[in-house]
């Protein structure tokens, strides 16, 4: 019989619409791959909160033990936790059956070799891929089990998470967390319980918390404006010094200053940066093309190498690996640490930034002189028809005015005193604008831009 083409296998991960793309027939394919092309024997496994995840899951941990494999299971738990807990068990692979933050249509899988090393398809996903298709495995091979870990990887994973901060010389905060109904919650109470323990005067206001996968607040994602008002608002009435909120599968977070003024993911990075290389001087900070001026300027006044890499976790991460990266961060929310096995964590993020609003002040003051100097649009998606010939036409517009171009992910023009990156997304059928500027007003190239996207 001829192979399949299984449609749920993007740049680096998974994702599919269910029934359609992905269902528990195919997970079991995708987790006998998985095993069969790493040649694993020990696999930790985590799930998110959707109505299908655990089916899914179910149907990996049987395929995962059909290949002989000792499956480490984190049960309900978030996509860090499950690249923690690789490179904390020393198992051979790791997987979350998760899909972030699409439609509830959706699921999938983000995966992950030993070390908590990305996949690609030069590293092994495109071998999972066609085995997976072709779904010649065999009768099922021996020694294959199913260990509950969840208890002790959680435990190590907080332990880690609280490394990154001077508990000690945290003042009293207020900080208000949304958890989104996602898997954020019952990891958060953990943190926030071990943080208790050790005398942190930090106290925290939640809201929509308990995970939830009929996500009755709407999915989980922060990123995009509409989804913002309600932990802004809670900010506000509170009286709190921040304000947190994740997506699902908590990978991101996402600032709100005391003001419930949202801060740009880019600005989020320049203030980690920062605060790494102090830690750390003359570090590398990787950093992905879409905003990169405000980095690039912090970085460099701290005496930073700033590397720039493709927009993903999988490239992030191997730039990291490949140039000794401290620190990496994408204004889309996702922040790296070499000490968190080179991998992304929004659980770090905001209790680093606690720390240093109590030594250098509010999150507001912080940030206010980078968005004056180095003003963004934030991110902007369109649905063109033909996503190649939107950006053609952009392309033929600009490049030719252009100082610089740059093809590390779509296409990214330097027009002197403002730029722009054009791409087409990884993950879903959009193409995403960023723009910024030298402290100069982006309205009307943005408008001039949309134009030509929208033909």
């Amino acid at each position: 019989m001829a192979p399949v083409t299984l449609n749920c296998f993007k740049t680096y991960d998974i994702r599919g619409r269910l029934g359609a793309e992905l269902d528990e027939s195919i997970a079991f394919r995708i987790g006998r791959g998985f095993a069969r092309a790493l040649g694993a024997r020990r696999v930790v496994l985590g799930r998110d909160v959707r109505a299908s995840s655990e089916a899914l899951a179910e149907a990996v941990t049987r395929a995962l033990i059909a290949e002989g494999c000792e499956v480490l299971d984190l049960g309900l738990s978030g996509t860090e936790e499950m690249y923690f807990a690789t490179s904390h068990f020393g198992a051979d692979g790791g997987i979350c059956v998760t899909a972030s933050h699409n439609p509830m249509d959706y699921n999938g899988m983000k995966m992950v070799r030993a070390g908590s090393a990305p996949l690609d398809a030069e590293t092994g996903l495109a071998s999972i891929r066609a085995l997976a298709e072709a779904d010649d495995f065999g009768t099922a091979r021996p020694g294959g089990n199913l260990l509950d870990v969840a208890g002790e990887a959680r435990a190590a994973y907080v332990a880690r998470v609280l490394s990154f901060v001077d508990i000690v010389a945290l003042k009293p905060l207020k900080i208000v967390v949304n958890a989104g109904n996602g898997a954020a919650g019952p990891t958060f109470d953990a943190i926030a319980d071990a943080l208790s323990a050790r005398g942190a005067p930090l106290r925290f206001v939640r809201m929509h918390h308990q995970p939830d996968g009929r996500f009755p607040h709407g999915i989980p994602n922060p990123l995009l404006p509409e989804n913002r008002p309600p932990t802004a608002e809670r900010v506000r009435a509170e009286g709190a010094d921040m304000g947190v909120a994740w997506d699902g599968d908590f990978d991101r977070c996402f600032l709100f200053d005391h003001n419930g003024e949202f801060v740009d993911g880019e600005y989020v990075v320049g203030l980690l940066a920062e605060y790494f290389l102090e830690r750390e001087p003359g570090g590398t900070v990787v950093h992905d093309p879409r905003v990169i001026w405000n980095t690039l300027d912090v970085v460099a006044r701290a005496g930073g190498r700033a590397v720039m890499a493709r927009t993903g976790h999988a490239f992030v991460k191997q730039a990291m690996r490949d140039h000794g990266a401290i620190y990496g961060g994408e204004m889309s929310a996702h922040h790296y640490f070499r000490d968190f096995c080179h991998c992304d964590s929004g659980m770090i993020p905001w209790l680093v930034i606690a720390g240093l609003i109590s030594r250098k002040g509010m999150l507001a003051d912080l940030v206010t002189a980078r968005r004056a100097a180095f003003p963004s649009s934030g991110e902007i998606n369109f649905h063109p028809a033909d996503p190649a010939a939107a950006i053609a036409r952009v392309r033929a517009a600009f490049e030719p005015a252009a100082r610089a171009v740059d093809q590390t992910d779509g296409i990214s023009l330097d027009m002197g005193d403002w730029r722009f990156n054009l791409r087409s997304s990884n993950t879903e059928p959009v193409v995403r604008l960023n723009a910024e500027s030298r402290g100069g007003k982006l309205q009307g190239h943005i408008i001039q831009i949309a134009k030509l996207i929208e033909g």
